[in-house]
């Protein structure tokens, strides 16, 4: 069900939010691509802003703080029932801590980490937030994957993190492709591993009605966007926003 009221299973992405440099540039772009609507916050929390789709919450936009960082991207935070009992696993697992686990007013706990290969994430224990509201339905957020030249060293420590089992895709042949599930068997997304990438990223890929029409809204709207590819799940396009923070914008397979 796309419409959610309740905190997801420990180890399920449940929100994400992105830093950047401008606000308003960020709420006229992701607005023109994704149709969201805004609901900014004040001062004492940073202008945490969300962004709405129906009027729920799907993802936030926050103005940096840090001065000139390297590059910007989406914040990828799992579920977890107990914040402290994971961030604990995480520690023990081999993850570096960036922000132990901490109250956030009535919202809920976090914790933020940095996986052994480099890949940044953070947990979530919902409070009266409890995550994005919509999900897995065009201009929500569809699933996220991890990339990493050591993916090895991925699936053992999300593995032993949160309990996920992992299986291979016989769909994407050639590809070192893990699908990662919870314990009960639900996809929560994988991990491809790349020779080539250069740090490992959580991904957020987003579902569209028609992928080619986003790739030219996001260009328009002063992001970039490779032209949309099919592939065994439906037609696919890696994009970029106006502060260079990556996504993906995903549809069904392309008509005629």
């Amino acid at each position: 069900m796309p419409e959610l009221s309740q905190a997801q299973p420990e180890g399920t992405p449940t929100w994400i939010d992105l830093a950047i440099p401008d606000l308003d540039r960020a709420i006229d772009f992701y607005g023109t691509v994704f149709g969201w609507e805004f609901a900014r916050g004040s001062a004492e929390v940073g202008y945490y802003t969300m962004c709405l789709l129906r009027g729920k919450p799907v993802a936030a936009l926050m103005q940096n703080v840090e001065p000139d960082p390297v590059d910007y991207w989406w914040n990828l935070f799992f579920a977890v029932d107990d914040c402290e009992a994971t961030a604990n696993t995480a520690k023990s697992a081999g993850g570096e801590v960036l922000q132990d686990t901490m109250q956030v007013m009535e919202h809920g706990r976090m914790a933020v980490f940095k996986d052994p290969t480099g890949g940044h994430f953070a947990l979530w224990e919902a409070g009266e937030h409890i995550g994005a509201e919509i999900v897995n339905e065009p201009n929500a957020m569809l699933r996220n994957d991890l990339v990493t030249a050591q993916p090895g060293r991925a699936r053992e420590f999300y593995a032993e993190v949160f309990g996920f089992t992992l299986d291979g895709d016989s769909q994407l042949e050639g590809a070192d492709f893990t699908f990662l599930r919870r314990p009960d068997g639900h996809e929560i997304g994988g991990i491809l591993g790349d020779p080539s990438a250069q740090k490992s990223e959580w991904g957020v890929l987003f579902m569209v009605d028609d992928a080619d029409a986003t790739v030219a809204r996001i260009r328009e709207a002063g992001g970039s966007a490779d032209d949309a590819f099919d592939m065994a799940y439906g037609r696919l396009a890696n994009a970029r926003d106006p502060f260079g923070a990556r996504f993906s914008v995903g549809s069904g397979p392309a008509s005629g």
